[in-house]
Order: C-alpha cells, then structure tokens, then sequence
C-alpha cells in the first residue's frame, strides 16, 4: 500500500482561501505547474524561495507514493517591462544593453538558474518547456479564443476581451476582485490605445521594426503576450484540467488571473482544481528590491560578499532557514535569523552523526510512533514545514538522550527512528548534512586539515602543552567547527 492511501493532505487553495482534503483528477497521479523564472537576470532570492517552496512539496508528493508530472516553465520571450501590456521585453532589453543576442541572454541566466538550483538540492521538474519552443501551440490557442469570441484584432496585435468573458464567466475569481470595481477605478483610454477595455491584456503583440524577438503570425510579425505561455504549456503537457498550479503570491493578480481567463475561454473548463502561492522573503524587514539596494543573490549569501551578513552560509543552511517558515507566510531574512538557522541546522546534524552509534536496548521508554505521526502530520496540514522542523528538533533531542542513557531505544524502534530522519530531514525537506553540503573536494580537503589540526591538538595534549591545546579546540570553534574527543579518538562537526 502506497503512503498517500493512510495519508489524507490537506492543501490551501488560494481559489476559495480555505484549507481542502486534496483528491487528484487520476488516483496515485498528479499533475503540478509551476511558474517559472523570466530568464534576463540572476535569480534572487526572493524568487528561489518560491522553487524551494514548491521543490519541497514535490518531494512530499513523491514520498507518499504519487507519481508526480512536474512542469515548470522557462520564460525566454514575451514578458514585458511593464505587466500592462507596455514596454520592451524584458530580454530583448537586456540584449540591447549587454550587446548579445536574445537567446545568449537566455541561456546564459538560464543556466545560472539551474546552478543556483542545483546549489539548493532542488530536484529538476519532470519537463521544462520554454515560452519560444512552443510559438505555435501559443498561435493555434490565440485563433481557438478569437474563434470563441473572447479576443479581437487591433493593427496586428490580439488582445483577450476582459468584459465579454467576464458575461459568461468571473474575472477576478482567484484574486478577488470585481471588474465592475476595477473598471470604475481605471482611467478612460485615450485615442493611442488598442484596447476595448483597460482590463483587455494582450494575446500577441506587434513587433516594432526594431524589435529584436519576432514570429510570423496569421496578424503579422510579433510576440506572443506573457501570460499565454503558462496556459499553453500546462495544457499540453497536463491536460485542460489538472491538479495543482503554484507560483509566487505576486502572480496570483493579473498573471494566473489571465491564465484562468485563457483557460476558461478556450476549453471551456475551469484549468486548475488546486492554486497554490508562495510568499515573499523580505530583507531586514524591507522588501527585496535591486533598485533601493535592499537585495542580495544567493551566490553573494553563499560566500559572504555581502554588506548584509557576517558570513557566508551554507546552500543546506539557507534553505533550512526557508523551511523555518510556512511556505505562504512572509519571511525575513536577517543576519541573526540566518545565525540562529545555522546553530538549529547545526544541532540536527550533531544528532544524526549518533544515529548509528546509540546504545540498544530491550525495551523503549517512548512511543516512536507517535513521534514519526506528529512529522506526517504536519506534513499533510498544507506542508507545515516549520512544525515539522519542531519535531525533528523533538527527535534530536531524543537521540541525544538516549546516547546519554537517560532515555532507551529497541532495535525495531531505532531502525523507525533512523528511517524517519532520512526521510524527512534529507527525502522531503531536502536537506543535505554538514559535510555533504560542501561543494566538490572541499570536503576532503577540509577533512585533511583537521586531521593535522587534531594530530597537533593531540601532540600538544601528550607533551602536556594544554595551552596550545585549549587554543586549537578554541579557535575552531570560533571558526565554527568543534572538536569532540571519545573513546575513539577526536571528531569534529561542523
């Protein structure tokens, strides 16, 4: 029997703002769309925390048996700097100013995209379709919406009409807001606009003779508008319906409100049973932003080029900190904050290492189900990491009593404890241990350093030199590494 079958989930579907028993469309299968990263830029990290977000969910979904299709998008054409249908594409204008080609551009923040999720232990989706790979599908489901009424024609480029769907339909379902009420509070359109309606967001817009990225079209030569892709591409690849749909709480208006507009209009179905939003990570209590310097890229958080943190931290680190948090509240991110993740990040690790070293006993003095039933738990309460992450500090400290020998453990109980810390702190949170998240052979020659240090602590200790010794012990630990000497000889953790 599969883990989802005695597992009952419970997700927050941002359609209804409640709390839902979660039922896929196809039992043991599921269907999830992300909205990924416009590729012009770093990712920050405002935007990582979204991916981790949902990296974690996927990972909980995979644990309890589901098979997952998981479709996260790249957006290499077609967005916008100004979300209202106005001004450049966000990549073209880059191209512009660094001098390259469009898809240089593209590939070449795409890949530090990967990097920076491969750095995080992200897992990569099941598919991840490109806005420009599927000009076609876009084109095809623009003439199906003019064909149903819900578009019009203006001088080469297709807007989506707001009004007349909204008389079959609702606009504003998701987000809550009413068109007659957003209507009374938009200026009237002058005589330079295309538009029907303010509310109308474009399909396909012309390409200006000077605009670099182009496609041929039955309305000439253009773009296609950047909420079509995310419609045609979860479409395609899910189906008309599917189960979950997660980005960013900063999408949910006008982004995926269009999306179910475009849904709705040409399939004549609502797209998605299940929306799913992340929240946003602020910075010392501002929200991120490049343009005030309140900002700073994971590589600069990594290694500590910063003006905002002591120190570099860890990628494990870092996104230990995130599952502190509920994906959907706001977090900041602060130097003590991030000092404090590290030290709980750090006391998990210090327990796993004892995991299997306990002493066994005949009997237990706990229940160790119940533990392991508080983490599911958690996990099926809309995936309540941070009190999942109190549980594990719960089994930390269990482990840590029972090397000790205030409390006792069984075989067939440690065999369910160290299952269950594999499961959750490594399967599902994705975390990774002190040593493993270092990077290539820095943990082997960070295991070869310590050893001459604990060779000379050692040397020191024999020839009595207990200042010297003190001081190598000491200094470490300032480093944050701390020795620990046993029966065995001196280990170090970090």
């Amino acid at each position: 029997m599969e883990l989802y079958q005695s597992n009952e989930v419970k997700l927050y579907n941002s359609l209804n703002g409640q709390k839902e028993v979660f039922t896929p469309i196809t039992p043991g299968r599921i269907g999830m769309y992300v909205c990924g990263p416009t590729v012009y830029s770093n990712v920050h990290l405002g935007n990582c925390r979204t991916f981790i977000s949902f990296d974690m969910i996927f990972r909980y979904l995979k644990h309890l048996g589901y098979k997952v299709r998981y479709v996260r998008n790249i957006t290499d054409a077609g967005h916008l700097t100004d979300d209202a249908d106005q001004g450049e594409d966000k990549i073209s204008k880059k191209a512009r100013l660094e001098k390259l080609e469009p898809m240089e551009v593209v590939q070449q923040y795409t890949l530090d995209f990967h990097n920076v999720m491969r750095q995080f232990n992200a897992l990569p989706p099941s598919i991840e379709p490109t806005a420009t790979g599927h000009i076609v599908e876009q084109i095809e489901i623009i003439k199906n919406i003019i064909d149903k009424g819900y578009a019009y024609e203006r001088n080469g480029s297709v807007y989506f009409d707001v009004v007349k769907f909204n008389t079959d339909h609702r606009y504003g379902k998701l987000s809550g807001r009413n068109l007659e009420d957003m209507i009374a509070n938009t200026r009237d359109l002058n005589a330079q606009d295309e538009k029907e309606n303010a509310q109308d967001f474009a399909l396909w817009k012309k390409a200006n003779p000077d605009h670099i990225m182009r496609w041929p079209s039955p309305w000439g030569d253009g773009f296609p508008g950047w909420h079509l892709e995310c419609t045609v591409m979860s479409s395609k690849y899910l189906g008309d319906t599917f189960d979950i749909h997660g980005g960013g709480m900063d999408l949910k208006f006008p982004h995926h409100e269009c999306e179910i507009a475009q849904g709705e209009a040409a399939h004549g179905c609502s797209p998605v049973n299940y929306w799913l939003h992340a929240n946003m990570l602020t910075l010392n209590g501002k929200k991120m932003s490049k343009s005030t310097g309140n900002s700073i890229l994971p590589k600069e958080l990594f290694t500590g080029d910063n003006d905002f943190m002591e120190k570099g931290f860890s990628p494990s680190v870092v996104r230990f900190f995130m599952m502190q948090a509920h994906y959907r509240s706001v977090l900041d991110f602060s130097n003590d904050a991030i000092l404090a993740a590290e030290k709980g990040y750090n006391r998990i690790n210090e327990a796993i290492t004892l995991l299997d070293k306990l002493p066994v006993s005949q009997t237990s003095s706990f229940s160790i189900n119940e533990w392991k039933e508080k983490c599911y738990a958690a996990m099926n309460d809309d995936f309540n990491t941070p009190i999942l992450v109190a549980e594990l500090f719960e089994g930390a400290s269990l482990i840590q009593k029972i090397n000790s020998g205030s409390e006792s453990i069984n075989q067939e109980d440690l065999t369910i404890l160290q299952q269950t810390f594999r499961d959750f702190f490594y399967d599902v949170l994705g975390l990774k241990s002190s040593q493993e998240s270092l990077i290539g052979d820095e943990t082997e020659h960070l295991d070869k350093a310590m050893q001459l240090l604990i060779d000379l602590r050692a040397q020191a200790r024999a020839n009595r030199d207990f200042a010297t010794s003190d001081k190598i012990r000491d200094q470490l630990l300032e480093a944050g590494i701390q020795l620990k000497d046993g029966p065995d000889g001196t280990t170090y953790t970090l």
